[in-house]
């Protein structure tokens, strides 16, 4: 792992001179090459340094994380172009990128704690600093004080584990069995928040509204994945309370889902609505993940991979009609087809992922979910028939709005979708929908 860390930190040079921008990207994409050659075992940790190391759940993560930031350099075309604080810009993206590896990697608890709530500044600096509106201050405000909040109980749950095992190795913790109801909720709260948890969302659509389609990329490809990470691991060790208490989550989570589905229809700002969708989709995640069987554990990990590279493009595709019309309404942003109809042909390929269409990763998640909640009980089909009927909805609703009708007659002219655009949209859905076909790596890590 550790030449991992060093190729970083020898990138951080690079990030001083205005005219490598590209470099710094292509690099990253070497590196993601780099480290899917590396030897990985599927059952054990491997490629150990000091404390740091990965299994299966940490590899597709870490991979993740990699390809999410190399495509945030290449939709951010009009910072390069503007020169709007470039090299704070790509400084701050391998920082982010550096902690989220770091706690993706760690082994110890209180290292995961240290980079988890690490990798929140540099989001905060994305939004605050990039944003567009003069809200961001306050959505920047929301985000920092509902993750802190929350994981200071997290910290003190840490802090008895370790004085009640003198052991802090995420590994050795599943020979332990904690009985204890308020260490269960103090390790879990952080995580609900971070996923985020339905009556713990609010500051999700706040902050991807206000922040830079760079923000967006992370905050969906990766930031909400670090709860669903964090709960697969202290699970473990949790198991016996879990039985006890997971249905008030998973009640919480399916009927927040459904809630949250319905609320799609009545959003007007697109990336308002891609936000809440989210919050839709990883409702289905912890529900999957509070199960505490074999099929939730494995469809929730599959579900984050592929919600991430969806959401992701989603929000690139927002933000791609953002650039011209500058604005996010669905009232200006109609009769797109017009205008983009190359375009449209991504709407449709990522909107399909969306609403969980095969060949998509989506489908895989949502159908593991679905086998894992109804063999716990068969009372939640209700709710996830509902759910998976109304993610359909608002993704044709989405669509439809967006690329059919009759466009708005303020428009005056703008370019078309150029090849960069394309290219960025084909590195979102083509992992998406490839990765199918190696399915058996995300199936079977779990011994």
């Amino acid at each position: 792992m550790m030449k991992m860390f060093f190729f970083l930190f020898f990138m951080i040079p690079l990030c001083f001179k205005k005219k490598m921008f590209w470099l710094v990207q292509i690099l990253m994409m070497m590196m993601m090459f780099m480290f899917m050659n590396l030897t990985i075992s599927i059952e054990n940790y491997c490629n150990m340094s000091y404390m740091y190391s990965f299994d299966m759940i940490s590899y597709g993560l870490i991979l993740l994380s990699i390809w999410i930031s190399m495509l945030m350099l290449m939709a951010s075309e009009n910072l390069y172009k503007n020169n709007n604080y470039l090299i704070f810009f790509k400084l701050n993206i391998l920082m982010l990128l550096l902690l989220l590896m770091l706690t993706f990697s760690t082994m110890n608890l209180f290292m995961f704690y240290l980079f988890f709530e690490g990798s929140l500044i540099p989001t905060l600096l994305l939004i605050m600093g990039w944003g567009y509106q003069p809200e961001r201050i306050q959505a920047g405000m929301y985000l920092l004080f509902y993750t802190l909040f929350a994981s200071l109980p997290l910290l003190l749950g840490i802090f008895y584990i370790f004085n009640s095992t003198n052991l802090l190795m995420i590994y050795l913790l599943k020979f332990y069995n904690m009985d204890f109801f308020l260490l269960y909720l103090s390790m879990i709260l952080a995580f609900l928040v971070k996923m985020p948890m339905y009556f713990s969302h609010l500051w999700l659509p706040k902050a991807h509204v206000e922040a830079p389609v760079s923000g967006s990329m992370i905050l969906a490809g990766i930031m909400l994945k670090l709860g669903g990470y964090g709960m697969l691991r202290v699970m473990i060790f949790l198991q016996e309370v879990n039985f006890k208490y997971g249905i008030f989550w998973v009640v919480i989570s399916l009927l927040g889902g459904f809630y949250i589905s319905m609320k799609c229809f009545t959003q007007v700002d697109l990336k308002s609505l891609i936000a809440y969708s989210s919050v839709a989709h990883m409702s289905l995640v912890i529900g999957g993940i509070m199960t505490m069987n074999y099929w939730g554990f494995m469809g929730s990990y599959i579900l984050m991979i592929g919600h991430g590279l969806c959401s992701s493009g989603m929000f690139c595709l927002a933000n791609i009609n953002y650039e011209r019309l500058h604005s996010r309404s669905m009232f200006i942003n109609k009769g797109m087809m017009n205008f983009m109809p190359s375009m449209s042909m991504w709407w449709f390929l990522l909107m399909s992922s969306n609403m969980a269409a095969p060949p998509s990763l989506n489908l895989m998640g949502e159908i593991s979910l679905i086998n894992s909640l109804i063999s716990w009980s068969w009372m939640t089909m209700i709710m996830l028939m509902m759910i998976s009927f109304f993610s359909a909805g608002y993704s044709l609703y989405l669509f439809s709005y967006t690329q059919h009708g009759e466009y708005n007659f303020g428009i005056y002219s703008f370019y078309m979708g150029n090849s960069r655009e394309y290219l960025l949209l084909l590195l979102h859905w083509l992992p998406l929908n490839i990765m199918v076909l190696k399915m058996d790596y995300s199936m079977i890590w779990f011994s």
